[in-house]
């Protein structure tokens, strides 16, 4: 089925026409169409266009207004103030769209296509080799997943990339411990927990710190290591692949937990584009985007200046011939458009990382790997707070581990669902199937309700609670319809256009048709926060529409199968934009 086309932009249209027809030269001009509280949408350009063309606002509207009939769609439109208009639809109009997204076979819920869907490259979610994830990486992890969910829904076509750190000095430090402690990664079971695998890389990164910093000889033999490493050599490597095998287990057991998909091959740590470095550095050099100073391949910028007013250069490759990250970052680009032909490449990056992907940016530029069909964004996102605004830490002062975290947010909705059980019949399996889709979805949520540059505070009393704006709220709203279709038995939702709808009813109705609109504008902006605020509204509408319109007990058979049509679009809309959120909604709860 094709897509529907939304009650606004049917409006749009119209108004559109009309404007062209009474100002030839406001053809093509935006009307500003927008929800109104005095009618169902208030169009508000006509002021800008009238001053435009030294017209009065007024008489324009009054113009405008004249050149629209009343009919399937519009049900008045009345001129307001200096030159607004607001137009009522016709209850009609509503149900028949509704009801056009309700019987969509594709189950999209009438959201179109892209018409020329482009590729995107999204890094995000990016731990490192040999070490815990933590509460800095959920942003990253949580912020992109979305974003690929919508983008992907919306038709792009989507490249997934984790950038993990697998590469650099440490490993010559871990690798040369495990060359003269060889048994320290064995495992004793055929199957390995992740909780296993971390604990063996946090004992042996431990060990191995221990005695780099009291040995020296130690530290000798494990810098000789990192020249073995990034020459290629056999043994070494194999030993490093361990590392990575074994680490890449707690990834997965991660974010597993965290319910999102991650695939093997998605995962291309900074190693990945090795054999690219000293290409990267002599395509730089011979065109002269980058220049030998003192020793080390640099690329300045005119605007970028430390304190002491000296220009501050991108370091490519260091003095003593090691690459830095600018030369995997710069690699990584190279990679992402001539082999990936990405037309876009998404950073989902900690915000204090901007000026260093600026620069890496711009030397792209220069480069001519990014033009004006290319282009490179940094999604920059803000810090986890803890209660009292400041960085999240543990109480003795230390990072937050991502596992631990979950966990705790998974025993607390637990406790919540469990509270509930007895009412809704849950059994013991459906409470703590029901007890990870709450915990992980209230974390996801807190993190994607908030704009992505934002800081925001990590509250778990406040995130599984069914009050206010969270995650429980909405998959409430969703359990709550599941019960009452339960409860209609035989009865089938079916719309009926003939009937005239309640307040609440128009209110909800309306909401639920800007679906595909706000989809489209969360994909385009790269804005989880934009879909989030639009499915909290949404089951705030839906409370409102409970409170005042019975649905089983509705006046007659035709408002009853009216209502139930309603609030099944409804729960759709919430278990679609959910999902594209990475959270899921429980039948019941």
């Amino acid at each position: 089925m094709a897509s529907v086309t939304s009650l606004s932009d049917s409006v749009q249209q119209q108004l559109a026409s009309a404007l062209s027809a009474s100002l030839p030269e406001a053809a093509g001009a935006d009307p500003l169409l927008r929800r109104s509280d005095r009618a169902d949408f208030q169009a508000n350009g006509i002021l800008a266009l009238a001053k435009k063309a030294k017209a009065n606002p007024r008489e324009l509207a009054t113009q405008v207004a004249s050149q629209i009939v009343a009919g399937d769609v519009i049900k008045e439109i009345e001129v307001s103030g200096p030159g607004f208009l607001n137009i009522t639809i016709t209850d009609r109009a509503i149900t028949e769209n509704l009801a056009a997204r309700y019987t969509d076979e594709t189950g999209r819920l009438g959201v179109p296509l892209a018409a020329e869907p482009g590729t995107t490259v999204i890094d995000y979610a990016q731990p490192n080799v040999a070490k815990e994830m933590h509460v800095g990486h959920l942003r990253s992890a949580v912020i992109g997943d979305s974003v690929v969910q919508l983008l992907e829904f919306t038709g792009e076509n989507v490249v997934r990339r984790h950038h993990i750190g697998d590469w650099g000095t440490q490993f010559g430090m871990l690798i040369q411990y495990l060359e003269e402690h060889p048994h320290e990664l064995d495992h004793k079971a055929a199957e390995v927990t992740g909780e296993e695998a971390m604990s063996n890389l946090d004992r042996l990164y431990k060990a191995a710190r221990k005695k780099f910093d009291a040995d020296e000889e130690f530290k000798t033999r494990a810098r000789r290591r990192v020249v073995d490493l990034q020459a290629g050599d056999p043994k070494t490597l194999a030993m490093w692949q361990k590392f990575v095998d074994e680490s890449k287990i707690y990834f997965f057991s991660v974010f597993e937990k965290l319910d999102m998909e991650i695939q093997d091959p998605d995962i291309v740590g900074e190693s990945g584009y090795n054999d690219m470095l000293a290409e990267t550095c002599r395509l730089l050099e011979e065109s002269g985007v980058a220049v030998r100073s003192e020793g080390a391949l640099c690329v300045f910028f005119d605007d970028i200046k430390g304190p002491d007013g000296n220009l501050v250069p991108l370091i490519v490759q260091k003095s003593d011939g090691g690459y830095g990250y600018a030369a995997t970052d710069l690699s990584a680009i190279r990679d992402r458009v001539f082999n990936l032909k990405a037309n876009t490449i998404l950073y989902v990056v900690d915000a204090r990382q901007a000026l260093h992907f600026r620069m890496v940016f711009e030397t792209a530029r220069r480069a001519g790997w990014l033009n004006d069909d290319v282009t490179a964004f940094q999604l920059a996102f803000g810090t986890v707070l803890g209660k009292d605004g400041k960085p999240f830490k543990t109480r003795e002062g230390e990072t937050v581990k991502l596992e631990d975290l979950l966990d705790e947010a998974v025993d607390r909705a637990t406790a919540v669902v469990r509270d509930k059980a007895e009412k809704v019949g849950l059994t013991e399996q459906e409470i703590i199937e029901n007890g990870r889709y709450v915990g992980v979805g209230a974390v996801k949520y807190a993190d994607l309700s908030t704009s992505a540059v934002r800081d925001y505070k990590f509250d778990l009393d406040q995130m599984v609670s069914l009050n206010g704006d969270t995650s429980v709220y909405l998959q409430y709203a969703y359990a709550r319809i599941q019960s009452i279709l339960r409860k209609a038995g035989e009865v089938r939702p079916a719309a009926h256009p003939e009937l005239a709808l309640a307040d609440a009813e128009r209110a909800l109705g309306l909401h639920a048709d800007s679906f595909a609109e706000t989809v489209a504008e969360a994909a385009k902006e790269y804005a989880p926060h934009k879909l989030a605020a639009y499915l909290y509204q949404l089951a705030s509408l839906l409370t409102s529409f409970y409170d005042q319109c019975p649905v089983l007990k509705a006046e007659t058979p035709e408002q009853v199968e009216n209502r139930l049509f309603l609030v099944d679009l409804t729960a759709r809309t919430l278990h679609q934009g959910m999902a594209l959120l990475g959270i899921r909604t429980p039948e019941k709860l």
